[in-house]
């Protein structure tokens, strides 16, 4: 007994160890280590790049040519073959999904290291270009996959040399230096604090007196019926700016008192959203045409109040008197926010909303369906947000989930990532509520026939869940394909596999559906909706061409004629089936088009009288006088242009630079620099930063392009503004921010403040000089009081404070900023400038290298830059 007992505590001495932790070489396989690099954006290939992976093998498991792979996420671009054999090889998967997978005769030892190039189409210039979300799947010896391990050793090596930073030989941009930036800002001024008026967007009349008024929370906060929300919004922001609570009164007013009321008012022919602000000894009265009127008085009251309030919280608040007479331009002033790609909390989207009304922005886009992501909770259709508000790795992209994007990695909740999430209808209705507060309307999306995978995926998983249960006819209620499609395209994300089938009723059923349930919300919110998107853009060319559901439509309907022609079908049905609820339907660009024979695309008369209002984006491709084309054909439009208002395009090519740049480069100046009217003034540059000569047709024969300008009695079919933000490379509240400020402010300056004296200039020469003083003076306002005001609203925002220019000759250091006064500080040691760095007053004698940062006077700063001596 004895000697059994032996044996079978050796037998499980034996068992345990081969079960300890670390026993089995793929525990450690976290420790394998990755490297990239962009080796070039210019081969021996017309605009192909050369990038190189490095895996260096940290780990105790051997790779060989079949128990490995390594996935990520990367911006969409086609492969193509490389021309020296490698040791791996990378493979598109979809969307920008990728893996790379070792060719045969593959080994890398533990401890070795091997390098593996690729070349894709396109130039790779920015960090944020960079894989993202990397993998490593590892397989048992029959190719099932065995374990899935994050790689956490990873690192994107600097973008140092100008071809890694150039995109190809046509590219003008020139590459970021504080030496060139030094050289632009040369021509900026300093403008004394006390010379700016207190208010953005500029209003329409600004009268400053020379005395001022003490404001404490013994004055009364006296307000006219239906403003009791306006009274108590004022309060709560004059209490953040004081410490101090302000009692609301409906009570009539009697002796000092902040008073807001309601009468009619017209204010430059606009009697909507209109206000007067008047501010003198005897108290403070804001009087609005309307709710949203007063509303924008207290913003502008609020933009009023001295930034050392927020800093000190100082119980009383000094005015200076004025008399501001204001209204917008526009009525219609938005943002659009893509939560799909990358999500935001609701936390994130309230703080948006606030930033919104402060700059008198009145809607907000919300753009909660992808085909990355599916974010608003349809409590009949869980599968909605149970699939499609989540991503993770897959066996292939026919599995009914979302796979990786966007670097979400594979495992769907993990912490830091931004692939999950969805607005419960709670959540959606708070948000609602928190807008229309605010006088912001919120205008939802469901973008079909294109953009729709998430859709389609969830949906899918409904269908075989419920041919599981055999309900064969519920299954099929809300489908969203036909199966037995076999189109080939690929859409401008790169998917293969994102567009619904038009010829099934069921869709149709699934779109109505989701609206439908919008409503309720909005009902049980207290509003009414009345407005709603419907996306339409970049179906892909091919989707429907080999599907037999869309062929026997195109039978019963042969004056379709051809698939192409679907989109339009589609909108059509929808507009008809949509119109007892009494809905205006928006649309991408593409709702208001059709594609002639040959190929070019024309404003479609069809829908110019149907109350379809199209977003324009495109004003340097190949329709950049699209906007008024459409407006001139009887369109209501609303102007989307990606030179100035497409947020996500970075603020400029230095790699560090976070953001896109297939449409260029999109700074502060740039949204600002808007004229609605004649767009071709302010459209100065291509994608690439060649100059482009659109403005007066036949006055540059160099001009090849000729465009439609915007007849006078069209003017009024320019609805408005949008300003976009994508968010492919978005990550968390903080870089929404940074995406967004200051460029929203500039923004708002173009969406609401009336038409500025140089948009009607015709001479070049004299519009450029009132253009520059006009930036000059809204540059010294964001430097010395919008920027860091946004330090302290709302707990403080995020915003971009712009590198400083900066030379070093002849032994003398000198620096400038973008926004006159901005705070200069450096070092002459290497070490990141800190507040407490030296500050820079004026040229100084330094040699070597000096490293420089702007500041703000909340102590916001920039990135640094180095000036070396030549």
């Amino acid at each position: 007994m004895n000697v059994l007992k032996r044996i079978f505590c050796f037998v499980l001495l034996v068992c345990c160890a081969a079960c300890q932790p670390g026993k089995d070489p793929l525990d450690t396989a976290s420790k394998i280590a990755v490297q990239w690099e962009v080796v070039t954006n210019f081969t021996d290939q017309k605009e192909v790049f050369d990038a190189r992976f490095e895996i260096i093998n940290n780990s105790e498991q051997a790779l060989d040519e079949k128990n490995w792979a390594l996935f990520f996420s990367m911006a969409p671009r086609k492969i193509l073959e490389n021309k020296t054999p490698q040791p791996a090889i990378l493979h598109h998967i979809n969307g920008d999904w990728y893996v790379l997978k070792p060719e045969k005769g593959f080994s890398l030892a533990p401890g070795k290291a091997v390098a593996i190039t690729y070349r894709g189409i396109e130039a790779v210039i920015k960090e944020t270009d960079r894989p993202l979300g990397l993998y490593f799947v590892f397989y048992d010896d029959e190719g099932h996959e065995k374990k899935i391990v994050n790689v956490t050793d990873y690192t994107c090596k600097p973008f140092l040399r100008a071809e890694q930073i150039n995109r190809n030989e046509k590219d003008e941009e020139p590459i970021p230096s504080a030496a060139l930036s030094f050289k632009n800002n040369l021509e900026m001024t300093d403008v004394p604090a006390s010379a700016l008026q207190p208010i953005l967007p500029t209003p329409v009349h600004y009268e400053a007196g020379t005395d001022s008024v003490d404001i404490d929370n013994k004055w009364i906060i006296h307000y006219g019926k239906g403003l009791e929300q306006e009274a108590a919004y004022l309060a709560k922001h004059l209490n953040a700016a004081t410490g101090k609570e302000f009692i609301t009164s409906i009570d009539a007013p009697k002796g000092k008192c902040i008073v807001l009321e309601q009468k009619p008012l017209t204010v430059k022919g606009v009697s909507k959203e209109a206000y007067h602000l008047g501010i003198t000894s005897s108290g403070v009265v804001i009087t609005g045409s309307d709710a949203a009127g007063v509303f924008y008085g207290v913003q502008s009251l609020r933009a009023c109040i001295p930034l050392k309030n927020y800093e000190t919280k100082s119980a009383g608040v000094r005015l200076r008197h004025m008399q501001v007479e204001d209204a917008p331009r526009f009525s219609f002033r938005g943002l659009h926010l893509d939560v799909s790609r990358n999500f935001q909390t609701k936390e994130t989207i309230l703080r948006t909303l606030d930033l919104l009304s402060f700059y008198k922005i009145n809607r907000f886009l919300f753009y909660t369906t992808e085909d990355e992501g599916w974010r608003l909770e349809i409590k009949d259709l869980p599968e909605l947000t149970d699939v499609g508000a989540q991503r993770q790795h897959t066996s292939g992209k026919e599995a009914p989930a979302l796979h990786p994007a966007y670097g979400s990695g594979p495992f769907s909740k993990e912490e830091g990532r931004y692939g999950h999430g969805y607005y419960s209808r709670e959540d959606f209705i708070e948000i609602l509520k928190y807008a229309a507060e605010r006088h912001i309307k919120v205008i939802p999306e469901l973008n079909f026939p294109g953009h729709a995978r998430a859709a389609i995926k969830a949906m899918e998983a409904r269908y075989e869940r419920l041919m599981k249960e055999g309900k064969e006819t519920e299954a099929n209620e809300y489908r969203l394909i036909d199966p037995d499609d076999r189109s080939e395209y690929e859409s401008a994300q790169g998917y293969s596999d994102n567009v619904v089938s038009v010829a099934r009723e069921s869709v149709f059923h699934f779109y109505e559906k989701v609206v439908d349930e919008i409503a309720a919300t909005y009902k049980d919110a207290g509003l009414t909706l009345d407005e709603f998107h419907t996306g339409g853009d970049e179906v892909a060319e091919g989707a429907w061409t080999r599907s037999p559901l869309a062929a026997e439509l195109l039978k019963q309907h042969p004056e379709i004629r051809d698939p192409k022609n679907l989109q339009t079908y589609f909108l059509r049905e929808l507009v008809k089936r949509l119109k007892s609820r009494n809905l205006q339907l928006d649309g991408w660009e593409e709702v208001a088009l059709v594609k002639t024979e040959s190929g070019k695309y024309e404003p479609n008369p069809e829908f110019a009288k149907a109350n379809i209002v199209p977003y324009i984006w495109n004003n340097i491709f190949d329709y950049p006088d699209l906007g008024y084309r459409l407006a001139n054909a009887g369109y209501n439009v609303v102007l989307c242009n990606v030179s100035n208002f497409y947020f996500d395009l970075a603020y400029s090519k230095d790699p560090q630079e976070p953001g896109l740049y297939w449409a260029g480069f999109v700074d502060t100046r740039h949204s600002w620099t808007f004229a609605p009217f004649d767009m071709f003034k302010t459209t100065k540059k291509n994608s690439l930063g060649q100059k482009l000569e659109l403005e007066g047709v036949g006055d540059y024969p160099k001009n090849k392009i000729i465009v439609e300008h915007l007849k006078p009695e069209a003017r009024k079919n320019i609805l408005g503004l949008e300003a976009q933000v994508w968010c492919e490379t978005v990550k968390g509240r903080d870089m929404l921010e940074y995406y967004m400020l200051p460029k929203l402010i500039g923004f708002a300056e173009s969406a609401w403040t009336a038409e500025r004296t140089w948009e009607t200039v015709e001479n070049r020469t004299q519009r450029e000089a009132l253009m520059l003083k006009g930036w000059n003076v809204f540059a010294n306002a964001l430097a010395k009081r919008e920027l860091p005001r946004l330090h302290y609203l709302n707990g403080g925002y995020q915003y971009r404070i712009p590198p400083p220019g900066a030379v070093l000759e002849n032994g003398e250091l000198k620096a400038n900023t973008e926004y006159p006064g901005l705070i200069i500080r450096y070092t002459t040691d290497g070490s990141e400038p800190s507040s407490a760095s030296t500050r820079y007053d004026g040229p100084v004698q330094a040699t070597g290298t000096v490293t420089l940062r702007s500041f703000d006077r909340a102590g916001q700063a920039s990135r640094s830059v180095k000036a070396t001596a030549e």
